[in-house]
């Protein structure tokens, strides 16, 4: 148990720790918020040293990982100016010698690294123009008696470039560590696994897995620390989703009793296609939420033209046929206007009221809305943020639909669910598909729909890849494409020249394309974000009634565009872009019933990473093995809307490899709270201390949906 001693201990400013001091306690604080003992326990190493092991420089290869070598440095040389600065030296040892290269931190290297001191090297070689190199290596002053404490593993931490001017690099974060370690005592670490879950899943003790993840003896107490510490952060996340959950099927909510008029009149003359198995599994699942007296809060997640907004409406009129009003909420104008357009159109077939309201609404036009809002004259309101505004009110809210919800904050979706006063139903909807591993850890506590069948009549796209040596043939498709009545995308990345990335800029992609597809026969609309709203309405209005026939833009162009006659989406530099964005891009052909192409234009040399996305894209549309593929590549923390999608902060874990841990850590938690789900077992009271006290101390424990 965590005697007060041992809180106390933990909570102890970083100030006091022997080594710190108050200059570099500021440093610990603004640069990796280690405020106390406590804190500074939870900076794990990122990467262990093998300290028996080192490799001569004429062994060495690309294909090898991290190695270490112990060798001298010589010919420090300064490269270019400004952002293109960089840094060279030579390392040599007996048998060789190599490149060595930095980018950031080169005041700091000219001034702690000295020619001709020997030094041990950590880092990992890689090929550049032919030649081996390493980038940013981690360089350690060699000495002949070397530590016999530090064990055969030495823990690398992650640093920053102000902390090394107060040493507190990888190594002197290894000498506070020692020095706390040194004075850590079983009582100051809470044990919040019981006993039969370490049993189980074969977990250390809490004590022993702190010891050994910053001071492991030898490798398996080291594999077996971090695997303690990786499960304790997720089963934890996990625990707290689940409880949430819990507390969210006990809250009472509107019974939508009867599904007759509006639905069924819908559904039999003014549905445009047939239902998919998905669609229909979907609405049944819903349909069990809104019958079961308890609010709903459910994820649906839906690749790229797999009818989500049609559940949407379906869902919507089942609270319309029980008299309550519904709100769906989109994060920009451009989407919201497209929900509006393709709803209104479909709405009026069966008399059903809707509005839009948005940051450009006239301010009488806003009032009438408003007003007729109040008097339950409106069934739905389509918008932006404008939504959450207090002079919203609606007479009786009863289904909120909130499209691509990772771009709301977490107290912004909670203004719309209480303007009524029993909470109304909640379905929030995403196009990007999101691993199977990310999603239980980001809505956990969110029950989670898949619409996994694309409508009947879709063709699947067919992407491919080119070079500029073929621009000349993509240019007589794109003439053959435009004689068959078609309309085409040409996408670039950025708007204004830029010689760093050495990218197309969109304007003179535009000249480009004029000149190419000179008018009279063909017109060319241009579209990008920094253009005012009147215009964008313009140029994308006459692209959406076949006025002109490619539209050249920037990825403004992403969501909220549905015009079924384009069949070619060319994206240019698309090794620039990340694996989700190529997906979203691609989806915004494919939504007629004529095959349609992605045209992928490459440099024709590509990194390694590159080549791997642009295969992937290639090889499947399934949005969801795309995604797993970009959580692998980029990690979580990079994934379009992980970030904005509530505030897990993890400190080990990685949800892109530890899939296997959260499976079991999810299975854990699950498994006590069926057996205790306030956790008052004795058992379990240390589990709810830790709880309790992480909960009070920290903004992690959110409200996710």
């Amino acid at each position: 148990m965590n005697t007060p001693q041992g809180k106390s201990f933990l909570s102890t400013p970083i100030e006091y720790l022997k080594g710190v001091g108050p200059e570099r306690a500021e440093v610990l604080k603004k640069e990796i918020q280690v405020f106390t003992f406590g804190d500074l326990l939870k900076l794990y190493p990122y990467r262990y040293i093998d300290r028996t092991k080192f490799y001569a420089i004429k062994d060495i290869d690309n294909t090898q990982t991290y190695i270490q070598l112990k060798g001298k440095i010589r010919n420090f040389k300064e490269i270019g100016q400004g952002r293109g600065r960089r840094l060279t030296a030579t390392f040599y040892d007996n048998d060789g010698e190599i490149e060595l290269v930095w980018f950031q931190g080169i005041k700091w290297i000219l001034k702690g690294i000295n020619i001709n001191d020997t030094y041990i090297l950590y880092g990992k070689p890689t090929l550049f123009n032919s030649k081996l190199n390493f980038t940013h290596p981690d360089l350690e002053l060699f000495q002949a008696e070397r530590e016999t404490s530090a064990g055969t593993f030495r823990a690398l931490y992650n640093t920053s470039d102000k902390m090394k001017t107060k040493s507190l690099d990888s190594k002197g974060i290894s000498k506070l560590m020692m020095v706390l370690l040194a004075q850590l005592k079983p009582e100051h670490i809470l044990e919040n696994l019981p006993q039969d879950i370490r049993s189980k899943y074969k977990l250390l003790d809490r004590y022993a897995a702190v010891k050994n993840i910053h001071l492991p003896s030898n490798l398996s107490l080291q594999e077996q620390a971090v695997k303690r510490m990786k499960f304790e952060e997720l089963f934890l996340i996990q625990l707290n989703l689940l409880q949430l959950k819990i507390i969210r099927k006990r809250e009472k909510g509107i019974v939508l009793e009867k599904v007759d008029d509006k639905f069924d009149k819908f559904y039999k003359e003014a549905l445009p296609f047939e239902l998919t198995n998905a669609q229909k599994r979907v609405l049944k699942e819903i349909r069990r939420d809104t019958l079961s007296g308890t609010q709903m809060n459910r994820l649906l997640q839906g690749d790229v033209g797999s009818g989500k907004t049609i559940v949407a409406l379906l869902t919507m009129l089942m609270a319309i046929d029980n008299k309550y009003q519904a709100a769906m909420m989109a994060p920009t104008e451009i989407l919201a206007q497209q929900h509006y357009s393709s709803l209104k159109e479909l709405c009026e077939k069966i008399g059903i009221k809707v509005a839009l309201l948005t940051g450009s609404s006239k301010s009488k036009e806003r009032k009438d809305i408003l007003s007729a809002l109040l008097r339950g004259e409106l069934d739905i309101l389509i918008g932006t943020h404008a939504l959450l505004e207090d002079n919203v009110q609606f007479k009786n809210l009863g289904i909120v639909v909130i499209d691509e919800q990772h771009r709301f904050g977490v107290a912004q979706r909670a203004k719309l669910w209480k303007k009524n006063n029993t909470p109304p139903h909640i379905l929030v909807m995403t196009a990007t598909p999101i691993p199977r591993t990310l999603a239980m850890t980001l809505y956990g506590d969110l029950d989670v729909s898949v619409l996994d069948e694309l409508p009947p009549g879709r063709k699947a796209i067919k992407t491919v890849q080119r070079n500029e040596t073929q621009r000349i043939g993509v240019f007589d498709f794109m003439r053959e494409e435009i004689a068959k009545g078609r309309q085409i995308y040409i996408v670039y990345p950025l708007i204004e020249e830029s010689e760093k990335l050495d990218l197309i800029d969109l304007q003179n992609g535009f000249e480009s394309i004029s000149r190419a597809f000179p008018l009279p026969a063909f017109n060319v609309s241009i579209l990008h974000g920094k253009m005012k709203g009147e215009n964008k309405d313009f140029e994308m209005t006459r692209f959406v009634k076949g006025e002109t026939q490619i539209m050249v833009a920037t990825t403004v162009i992403e969501v909220g565009v549905n015009v079924p006659n384009a069949s070619v989406m060319i994206i240019e530099n698309a090794e620039r872009f990340g694996l989700s964005q190529l997906h979203q891009l691609r989806g915004r052909v494919g939504r007629g019933a004529e095959q349609s192409y992605c045209i992928l234009m490459t440099h024709h040399k590509l990194t390694h990473e590159g080549r791997t996305r642009i295969k992937t894209m290639c090889d499947t549309n399934d949005g969801f093995k795309i995604a797993e593929v970009d959580l692998q590549l980029r990690g979580p923390g990079n994934m379009e809307g992980t970030q904005q999608s509530g505030n897990i902060d993890l400190k080990i874990a990685n949800l892109a490899t530890d899939g296997p841990i959260i499976e079991e850590a999810r299975k854990a938690a699950i498994a006590l709270l069926e057996e205790d789900a306030t956790l008052l077992n004795p058992e379990h009271y240390n589990l709810k201390f830790y709880l309790q006290s992480q909960q009070s101390n920290s903004n992690f424990w959110r409200n996710i949906s």
